[in-house]
Formats: structure tokens, sequence, C-alpha cells
């Protein structure tokens, strides 16, 4: 998820912990830090290959077994931050704690976390929570803040209960939704191959709906409220045709990196045969278009290929998709 819900969710297991004395404040400032810690893996880049930030972020740092020894490096770093003021064999805990929230919290997203990491490069992804929510985040923002504030626990155990009631809806909606992927592909005759939804930025009330059958991917939405409501949507072809690449040029492994990170889901641009993006992935729910994809050259089958973000937030596709989320007459 987004930094801030790290920090926040980091800071609410330490505090909710923490001893009831004076030490809320450093317990936030552990819990804090050691809950975005992780994603300092974005730091490992190359110049030369874009996609190998994709195979580290979220790898190792995200691990499970590497939880003990994360949260070692975050307790030295506080401890020199706050200057040795507090134990450090409690200030460890309280990094522990929040440590151990990052990784778990990124695999209740669609994004794909290594949990099993080394030995399994399997990326954990139970779609119960977008990776930006401010109806998640803000709330335990709000109550952690009010803890310190106060300087009472009860609050950030409140907001530990509000995080893990809204990833237990979360859950809830998913099953939902996948009932209402298969009631779809049940209507049009479809034997569905590898389903999967995913909540839209920012609720947990309209998702997009993916499956494959007979070499292609069908995206539909849903609003799943009190009722569900079915949006159908597109479909493209699930076929990558890469006429003339060597197998084992370096954009032939390339592509296979990609598809690996995008657990499969992969296709064409319509406008661009050389762009390949993750369908996952689309400003619309019941769209195609990638926010991200990898750019192929041909011409240089043993160059690198390149890493492109492609999101393009227009008036129309915002005002879309406030009309997809609440209802209404859909725009054309």
């Amino acid at each position: 998820m987004d930094p801030i819900s790290q920090a926040f969710a980091g800071a609410t297991f330490s505090q909710s912990l923490a001893r009831i004395d004076n030490s809320q404040k450093t317990a936030f400032i552990a819990g804090a830090l050691s809950g975005m810690a992780a994603d300092l893996d974005v730091l490992i880049r190359s110049g030369t290959d874009s996609l190998l930030f994709l195979e580290y972020h979220r790898q190792f740092t995200h691990s499970l077994l590497f939880i003990p020894l994360g949260a070692l490096i975050c307790a030295a770093v506080v401890s020199l931050l706050l200057r040795n003021r507090t134990d450090f064999r409690q200030l460890y805990i309280y990094c522990l704690l929040g440590y151990a929230t990052h990784g778990l919290l990124d695999a209740c997203t669609s994004y794909g976390t290594q949990l099993f990491w080394p030995f399994s490069d399997y990326r954990v992804a139970w779609d119960i929570v977008s990776v930006i929510d401010p109806l998640f985040t803000v709330p335990i923002m709000l109550l952690v803040l009010t803890g310190i504030a106060t300087g009472r626990q009860r609050f950030p155990r409140i907001a530990l209960l509000y995080g893990l009631a809204y990833l237990a809806i979360g859950y809830v909606q998913h099953e939902r939704a996948m009932q209402a992927l298969t009631v779809l592909a049940s209507e049009r005759n479809h034997a569905v191959i590898r389903p999967t939804v995913k909540p839209t930025l920012g609720n947990l009330y309209l998702w997009k709906l993916i499956y494959e059958y007979d070499g292609r991917y069908y995206i539909d939405a849903a609003r799943i409220g009190q009722t569900t409501e079915l949006i159908p949507g597109d479909s493209v072809s699930s076929r990558i045709e890469v006429n003339g690449l060597d197998p084992e040029s370096v954009q032939a492994q390339d592509i296979e990196r990609f598809r690996w990170f995008s657990s499969g889901y992969i296709s064409h641009y319509r406008d661009d045969p050389l762009m390949i993006g993750d369908i996952r992935y689309s400003l619309l729910p019941d769209e195609v278009t990638p926010l991200w994809g990898i750019r192929l050259n041909p011409e240089e089958p043993d160059a690198r290929a390149q890493f492109l973000s492609t999101r393009r937030l227009t008036d129309s596709s915002r005002k879309r998709f406030m009309t997809l989320l609440f209802g209404g007459i859909l725009w054309q």
C-alpha cells in the first residue's frame, strides 16, 4: 500500500502493544518508520534494465523470513535517532511489530508480494483492498494521532480493530465479486480460466472482474452493494505474438519477466502492438487499456525492453469513473 498507510499501520500495531507509560511516542516513531522501511527496496534500480526494480520490489525486504532482521536494522537506526533514550530490547519489539505489518498488508492488495522468499518467488495477492484507500487509512491515522495526543492506548487499539474489520469486509466483498464474475461468465457460456477480481481505487464497492476464455481476457466491472450490479466491459486477446523474435533473445526474456510480474495477465496494446501491458490495472475497471507496460524494439532484440507508464487521467475518464462508482447513466 502507499507509504502513509504503511506508516500508520505499523504505528497502530506497535502502539497497541506498547507499555502504558510515556512510551507511546516512541512506539509511534519506531512502528511508523519500521512500517515504511521495507519499501526502500524501490531504490534497487538500473539505468540499463528498467525491469530490475519490478523483480526486487516486494521481494526480500517483504519476506516473512526477513522480518526479524529488518526489524533489527530499523531498531538500530531508530536508536540512533532517539539517542539511546529507550531500552533497545523494547525498541526492537516496537520495530518488529511495525515491520511485520508491511508485507502482510501489501499481500492484501493485488500487486503481489513475495512473502515466502527465498523458498518461493510466488507473488501473494489476496485482492481485498486497493493500494490506495482513504477509507482504510484516514480513520486509522486519526485514531493513532489521537492516541499520541491523549496518551491513551485505547485509540490505537480501536484503530487496529478498525483496520482488521475493514480488511474482513474486503474479503467478503472479494468473494461476492468472484460470485458476480462466475454468474457473468455463465451467462456468456464461458468456461472460466484464471479468474481474478480486485477493488478499484479508494473503495470496496466498485470491482474489476477479469477472466480468460478461448484465448481472450474479459474485463468487466461490478458494483457490490446490498445487491450486485454487473457492468459488462471489454475483451482483448491473451496471445502474445512477437513474430521473428528469438526465444533466447534479451527482449523475449524480458517479456517473460514482465509476465511473471503481472501474474500472466498481459496483452498487446491495441494501438501499439510493440507495447505489452499489465491488464490488471486500468483507469476504468471495465476497460482494457493498461496503466503500464513494456515496449519492444524488434530491431535490437538483445537490448532491454523499456518499462513505461501509460496512465493518462483525463476529465472524461475521471467523470466516467465517478459515474461507474456511484451509478447512474454510464458514459458512452
